[in-house]
């Protein structure tokens, strides 16, 4: 059952969820419940009835691979934690890194197509047997646990707490990505009444414009302009056309998903952060990712770009701060591209907006010097339409259609 994909899922968990939004108004919660809750959508979402093993239905490989990765990311967090009191070094540090990022790694390798390597074994699928449903939003949050823990912004760990964070069910698929210790305080801290009232209300707000958004307007692009263009065929018109219509389809259909996920983890108390701020009002291309899948931008930002900037200016790497911004952004985006997948359009996309990144830097320099002399409305009106066509080009890289 893929969460947010049918209406099945829907009523399953709001069904689930009513002693939930009841204990709630009265200002209550029970983390027992919760966690039932959690265990049995889990077994829903990872349920695949043409991969079950010896015949039971809720052992899918899907969730055997999932359990089995839970455990191996918690056992590594709880390992580095008694490590880094011991002896805080970087290549203890990076060890950890890399072996958290491994299983992703070879699920990632093992999908793409640049190996010529076909991943099925009979009838099953290697990554289905390795990899499951989102395996990389999980990665993340572990990532994170673990360079917290090396700043020593987390010195304790609770594996319970942590495992609660990991698999919490409305944003296990693709995020939003939340941080640890925010996640944590929104359960300890509780919440009164009226608080939770107001969370509901807007958690109903972002139900109904979620299926607006990705049931409505999404689902109408894809039937009239996505499957409707052979775009090998069409002409410059129709590709351009297409090229419109799948970005917008991109923002839709993401965005409505992202509503539904926020939505949910407010019914269950907790705050996730938003993923979407109105990107397409973008007036550069670094105001488009602060808007544009906010969690992930946010999560590279502080977890790559900030950390290589970091380490190069304290090493004296390279003298100058600019250089060393340039190489931070194109690195950023470059992983950023194979996270999506080991494949050359997505490599191709993150490298296209890295090297945005660099020429807007440059461009900001020249306009210090150069400032505009027409009315500030003019100059956002001619950025917002200039960013939007930067950004819709760089989604046709993305979708592989291009060459």
């Amino acid at each position: 059952m893929i969460p947010y994909g049918d209406f099945p899922f829907f009523m399953i968990s709001l069904a689930l969820l009513l002693p939930v939004i009841v204990l709630g108004l009265m200002g209550k919660r029970n983390e027992y419940y919760n966690w039932i809750v959690t265990v049995i959508m889990l077994v829903l979402i990872f349920k695949d009835p043409n991969k079950n093993l010896f015949g039971v239905s809720f052992l899918s490989f899907e969730m055997i691979s999932f359990v089995l990765f839970l455990i191996y990311q918690l056992v590594l967090i709880k390992f580095y934690l008694k490590m880094v009191k011991v002896s805080n070094t970087l290549p203890r540090f990076v060890t950890f890194i890399i072996l958290s990022i491994l299983p992703l790694a070879i699920v990632k390798i093992i999908q793409s197509s640049l190996f010529g390597f076909t991943g099925h074994i009979g009838t099953f699928s290697i990554k289905s047997i390795i990899g499951f449903l989102g395996i990389s939003y999980i990665m993340f949050k572990c990532i994170q646990i673990i360079m917290e823990i090396r700043d020593k912004r987390i010195k304790e760990i609770n594996l319970l707490e942590v495992a609660k964070f990991l698999t919490f069910f409305p944003t296990i698929s693709s995020g939003p990505i939340d941080r640890f210790k925010r996640f944590n305080k929104d359960i300890t801290k509780g919440f009164t009444k009226e608080k939770y009232a107001d969370m509901l209300q807007k958690a109903i707000h972002y139900i109904f414009i979620g299926f607006l958004y990705k049931y409505i307007i999404a689902y109408y692009i894809n039937q009239k302009v996505i499957l409707n263009i052979n775009f090998d065929s069409a002409d410059i018109w129709m590709k351009i056309i297409y090229m419109y219509g799948y970005s917008f389809y991109l923002f839709f259909d993401f965005a409505g998903y992202s509503l539904f996920a926020i939505a949910f983890s407010y019914i269950m108390g907790i705050e996730t952060p938003p993923n979407f701020n109105q990107p397409f009002k973008a007036k550069n291309i670094k105001d488009f990712w602060n808007r544009w899948h906010m969690s992930l931008s946010f999560w590279f930002r502080d977890m790559v770009y900030m950390r290589f900037v970091f380490f190069v200016s304290k090493n004296k790497y390279i003298k100058n701060n600019f250089t060393t911004s340039n190489i931070g952004f194109m690195i950023n985006f470059l992983i950023m591209g194979i996270w999506h997948g080991v494949e050359w359009f997505y490599m191709a996309y993150g490298l296209y907006h890295g090297i945005l990144f660099v020429l807007y830097g440059y461009y900001e320099q020249y306009r210090k010097k150069h400032p505009y002399k027409l009315p500030a409305k003019i100059v956002d009106a001619m950025g917002i339409i200039i960013t939007f066509h930067v950004v819709a080009f760089g989604f046709l890289i993305f979708s592989g259609k291009l060459f």
